[in-house]
């Protein structure tokens, strides 16, 4: 079983340091050039955007990540480094070189993220007159945090420490996103590290699972970017016995509650968002089918439009479950809206709507429970309401 480490962040696994700076490339005076670098080589895993759109960021550490291995991230906020052309893969590298140099480690061991507005070129100059002045400490997960948010509210980051045959393995994330957010990914970085010894092929199937798990459920808008990408490194350090296939699943559940805290938490800072919608799928005829009930009811504008304006109408989850792919038999169907069962085998419930007013009204956390009765396939997916502030936010990006 996991255990929470007390304001852990991503530098809460042993040998790794991170540091940020204003670096100016943001329009606000804020923390937007950052490093996180482990002291030994470490195993590396990633998973990145199905766009058909990927920034220069992306393909450059996507190709890098297919060694397994890395020591370093390089990441800035406030501009995508997406959609320059050339431009972008020359920065891209150049943002690993300098990187590189300050840590004194091949570039080849760096990876790149940069997340903001698309289109623009990277203001090399600021890059390069900020990378010097990053300091890397142990302490320093946190401002590296803060340092990759853009339109987020508040910072994402935690840590917990599993028992590995007597030996104390550490898992630490950091992660950014609030808008443009949809399943397969999102716009948001995520970056974790770990001082557990573990195989380079099963890090990369623990997080792909991880990320499935918790990340591709998660939907703010329904839109995605050429952007996002997980980063996974582990160093070893920890000197456990090596993880692998056969003995994974304690690292596999630690990894999981990581990324999971991590996605609920960018569905709960959703752009203008007020309220966490949650949305479990029970008794689906499979998994798979119980995924796509399960996101294509997190995902619905008009289910998130009711959430905002505390309405019970129901009948938009049940629409938004109908057309979802998945098989629904309508006298089976049982639907609950915070614990209360407003649909029963497919018609009205008796409840009471001005006490489910009342209990929406009150709640920043909203429960939807989808009983389908066709099989054993269970999923759950966050979101969150759909707020005249969301559209305030996205009118104005760049203006």
């Amino acid at each position: 079983m996991a255990n929470l480490i007390p304001s852990g962040s991503i530098t809460s696994a042993s040998g790794f340091l991170a540091g940020a700076v204003r670096a100016g490339i943001k329009s606000k005076d804020e923390l937007d050039l950052a490093i996180l670098c482990s002291q030994a080589p470490c195993k590396a895993a990633g998973v990145f955007t199905t766009s058909q759109i990927k920034s220069a960021p992306v393909i450059l550490s996507q190709k890098r990540i297919t060694k397994g291995r890395a020591q370093a991230v390089v990441v800035n906020s406030g501009c995508a480094n997406a959609c320059v052309g050339e431009r972008g893969l020359t920065d891209a590298a150049g943002m690993a070189n300098l990187a590189a140099a300050k840590i004194d480690i091949s570039p080849e061991e760096v990876l790149v993220a940069s997340t903001g507005v698309i289109g623009v070129p990277l203001p090399m100059d600021k890059i390069r007159a900020g990378i010097p002045k990053i300091k890397l400490t142990k302490d320093g997960g946190h401002d590296f945090c803060r340092a990759i948010m853009t339109t987020d509210t508040r910072p994402k980051e935690m840590a917990v420490q599993i028992d590995m045959k007597g030996v104390k393995v550490t898992i630490g994330g950091v992660a950014k996103g609030a808008g443009m957010l949809h399943p397969n990914l999102a716009t948001m970085l995520c970056f974790i590290a770990s001082d557990a010894v573990v195989s380079p092929d099963f890090l990369q199937t623990a997080l792909k699972k991880a990320v499935d798990y918790s990340f591709n459920m998660v939907s703010i808008d329904g839109d995605t970017s050429p952007s996002d990408c997980v980063f996974l490194l582990a160093n070893g350090l920890a000197g456990n016995q090596p993880i692998d296939f056969d003995n994974g699943d304690a690292f596999q559940e630690a990894l999981n509650a990581v990324c999971t805290h991590l996605a609920k938490s960018i569905a709960r800072d959703g752009e203008g968002a007020t309220k966490l919608i949650e949305v479990t799928v029970e008794r689906a005829k499979d998994q798979n089918e119980a995924r796509q009930a399960a996101r294509a009811v997190a995902g619905s504008p008009l289910v998130k439009a009711a959430i905002h304006g505390n309405d019970p109408n129901w009948g938009r989850i049940v629409a938004a479950l109908g057309r979802s792919g998945a098989r629904v038999r309508e006298d089976r169907l049982d639907v609950y809206l915070n614990d209360i069962r407003v649909m029963k085998q497919g018609c009205p419930a008796l409840f009471s709507k001005d006490e489910m007013i009342s209990a929406l009204r009150n709640n920043d956390n909203v429960l939807i429970k989808l009983c389908l009765n066709l099989g054993d396939g269970q999923a759950t997916a966050w979101g969150c309401d759909l707020s005249e502030e969301y559209v305030t936010i996205n009118s104005a990006y760049t203006t």
